[in-house]
């Protein structure tokens, strides 16, 4: 892979570092599932484990079509035995709703949108970890609840070696203010730097059904459970695992122009057809950045372009966890 010079270096975490607050999410949704069934529901459901879910923890985990494909990624938890709050991006999250509702049938388990009445809140840095106290979650996917909420620690977003924390404030409405104004703004631009920083992609209406777990390395992030047993697709993302050599993965690019879900990507070596498609993407300081789904092979020579094969050029940058051996870009 060209790592030309024409790109500055990226934007480190030092001046991250500094910052931290909260802010609200409003493009995120929750979804609310009810009922003496509602584990074992979601738990034929999700890509990940719902029956074993501890009060102290929380789950990411895809929604599948039978091909595979995910029409929506959740990070849940349990409020209490009965109880799940799913959260998702809000513009999959009717129609992903219906289709699990389709599926309910004699379960004892009721589904709704409970979106108006809890919102989702973004904390990120030392300011939040001092007013979440010597209890915040300290690890990727810990839960605490706390006055009717929870708190879920997300995994650390990083370049360069630096980290920041962060976490996921789901709770009532009502709250909402209170947690707002007792610690420092955020902008909803620096949290979504930080979310690509993450490698976490979300699976958002314009890349809904695009992709099976492993091309957004969802197993790498705790995001697949391969012995929880059966769920729509689970046969395909199984054999990729186990039979399959993986062809595509999710990497992180940084380019000059501007980036959106589903914009394609082209490589120079074969640049009639797409080598890939952004994910998610953010601006980063004088940069923008994004998790782009890619063939791996085209990581390793020629030339990454946005948008069509003599489009604004893309490099790649490090992940901030390890891919597989046979993935890892040259």
């Amino acid at each position: 892979m060209d790592t030309t010079n024409a790109f500055p270096a990226f934007p480190d975490l030092t001046v991250d570092a500094g910052l931290g607050g909260a802010c609200a999410l409003p493009d995120w949704g929750v979804i609310r599932a009810v009922g003496a069934d509602a584990a074992s529901f979601l738990h034929g459901q999700l890509s990940n484990d719902v029956s074993h879910l501890g009060p102290a923890q929380a789950r990411l985990g895809a929604y599948c079509t039978p091909q595979g494909r995910m029409l929506a990624s959740f990070i849940y938890a349990r409020p209490d035995a009965e109880e799940f709050w799913l959260a998702c991006s809000h513009d999959v999250l009717a129609p992903t709703l219906k289709r699990l509702s389709m599926f309910v049938m004699r379960a004892k388990a009721k589904l709704t949108d409970a979106t108006a009445e809890l919102s989702v809140l973004g904390l990120v840095g030392a300011p939040a970890a001092a007013w979440l106290g010597v209890d915040a979650p300290a690890r990727a996917w810990d839960k605490l609840d706390r006055d009717g909420a929870m708190v879920i620690r997300l995994p650390d977003s990083g370049l360069g070696g630096a980290t920041i924390d962060r976490w996921l404030w789901i709770g009532p409405v009502a709250q909402t203010a209170a947690v707002l104004g007792a610690l420092p703004a955020l902008s909803p631009a620096h949290w979504q730097r930080l979310e690509v920083r993450s490698g976490v992609v979300p699976v958002v209406a314009q890349t809904s059904g695009q992709f099976v777990p492993q091309m957004l390395n969802y197993e790498l992030v705790g995001g697949v459970d391969f012995k929880k047993g059966c769920y729509p697709g689970q046969e395909i993302v199984a054999r990729s695992h186990y039979l399959g050599k993986l062809k595509r993965r999710a990497f992180l690019l940084t380019g000059d122009a501007a980036m959106a879900p589903a914009q394609e990507v082209f490589w120079s070596e074969d640049p009639g057809q797409p080598a890939g498609v952004v994910a998610r993407a953010a601006l980063d300081g004088p940069q923008h950045l994004a998790l782009v789904e890619l063939k791996i092979t085209v990581t390793r020579s020629g030339t990454l372009h946005l948008g069509q094969p003599d489009g604004p050029a893309l490099r790649v940058l490090p992940l901030p966890y390890a891919l597989p051996h046979d993935a890892e870009p040259a």
